[in-house]
């Protein structure tokens, strides 16, 4: 099945390292680790697109003129609290990008988001919004988010996982057809509790170690 909201980085490498994460017995560390790896990865397709100018600098040998990153600084959202583990990995590739959080959590009964925090750079006119997160499930978390931040009228949006479902890709690509998922894989299903099949449990509970 293709989503035309979304491209799957189907790298071997990150193909590896999303098998490495689904396995129960692997640790916390290792979990975090890997997860910061493939985001880096993900990054790197998310942003090809970002506009770039020419200018002019010395190189050791002579003058020339070479591209550089055009506009206002990227910004990088975390959906908290799993969406933390994507964003350490792809401020390793922009470390000079400005850094939002919203805090959302799933109401366990209804599957609908709830804010309980909100903080991001201000001025997200004219600038590309990256918004991480590691699942899209329901998708209810992300079509929240985006909407947000929409009220702050940003250049563009981006959303970048590691995991999706077609669940979540249709209910995103029906609130926001303009915005482009990037994930290392989408998977089968739902469950009835909203989890992603078969997935990898809990992101943000094996990226903390808190279950």
């Amino acid at each position: 099945m293709e989503f035309p909201n979304c491209t799957v980085v189907d790298h071997p490498l990150v193909k590896h390292k999303l098998t490495q994460m689904r396995r129960v017995e692997t640790s916390t560390a290792s979990f975090r680790a890997l997860l910061q790896e493939i985001s880096l990865l993900l990054a790197y397709e998310a942003l090809r697109d970002l506009k770039v100018r020419e200018e002019e600098i010395q190189t050791p040998m002579a003058r020339t003129v070479a591209p550089v990153l055009d506009g206002k600084k990227l910004v990088l959202v975390a959906i908290m609290r799993a969406g933390q583990g994507i964003l350490d990995g792809m401020l390793q590739l922009v470390p000079s990008a400005r850094v939002g959080h919203i805090g959302l959590y799933r109401d366990p009964e209804t599957l609908s988001p709830v804010e309980y925090y909100y903080r991001v750079p201000g001025q997200l006119a004219d600038r590309d919004v990256v918004v991480c997160d590691p699942m899209l499930a329901t998708g209810n978390s992300a079509v929240a988010a985006l909407q947000r931040l929409k009220k702050s009228k940003p250049g563009s949006l981006r959303f970048v996982c590691l995991l999706a479902c077609p669940e979540g890709l249709a209910n995103l690509r029906e609130h926001h057809p303009d915005v482009h998922v990037y994930t290392a894989a989408v998977d089968e299903r739902l469950d009835e509790h909203g989890y992603i099949l078969p997935g990898l449990g809990d992101a943000g509970d094996r990226l903390f170690g808190t279950k």
